[in-house]
């Protein structure tokens, strides 16, 4: 049921910057409904969460982590680190482990208190947490996306290279998946801004 509306979703690490890209396609199975699919939701000006999955269980996951985030700061009066979110995560995942969320959820994030080091974390619908250090994929289009995203990545590349990367890791592989694609948006996360690129594809 988690690929019942086909998704894609891929995050990558450059040097103190991070990037998340996601499709626009939102689907019932083979029809296309919609091709303005929101899938990547803002938590911080130094968070991003992509979620790929049942879109009715990404919204209300994006709506419930936005309120656990905002109730945290109130209480604590601080802002989450990222690997600090992370975990938030894969609680609030693992606590309907027994009718869970379909979503896999993907986290990138700029640690403000470690001199920007950018953080990447995948996870599976009940909460187990993937970190490579390098990039996270979720999606339809995963298989794909595992041999994009080895071929485009490398060591501390700069946000425009990141952007580069990340735009044909997500091109190449939406293009050999039926379920996702129809355009798709890149966020890039630096110290001083967060950048947000549109992408054309093709459109059958």
């Amino acid at each position: 049921i988690d690929t019942y509306n086909g998704s894609s979703v891929v995050g990558m690490l450059g040097k103190k910057c991070a990037a998340i890209a996601a499709d626009s396609r939102y689907g019932n199975q083979f029809q296309t409904v919609s091709t303005n699919s929101q899938k990547v939701y803002k938590i911080q000006d130094n968070i991003l969460i992509g979620l790929s999955g049942l879109t009715t269980d990404c919204q209300s996951f994006a709506l419930i982590m936005k309120r656990k985030v905002e109730l945290y700061r109130i209480k604590e009066d601080i802002d989450l680190t990222p690997k600090l979110f992370a975990s938030l995560v894969s609680t609030t995942l693992y606590e309907k482990r027994f009718g869970p969320y379909f979503v896999s959820p993907v986290v990138i994030g700029l640690d403000v208190t470690d001199d920007y080091k950018p953080f990447v974390c995948g996870f599976d619908s009940i909460g187990c947490p993937s970190s490579s250090g390098k990039f996270e994929i979720a999606g339809t289009s995963g298989d794909q996306l595992l041999g994009t995203c080895e071929a485009f990545y490398k060591d501390e590349m700069t946000d425009e290279e990141l952007f580069k990367a990340t735009s044909q890791a997500l091109i190449c592989s939406t293009e050999r998946d039926i379920l996702s694609g129809w355009g798709g948006t890149v966020y890039v996360l630096t110290p001083n801004n967060i950048s947000v690129s549109k992408l054309k594809m093709r459109q059958d």
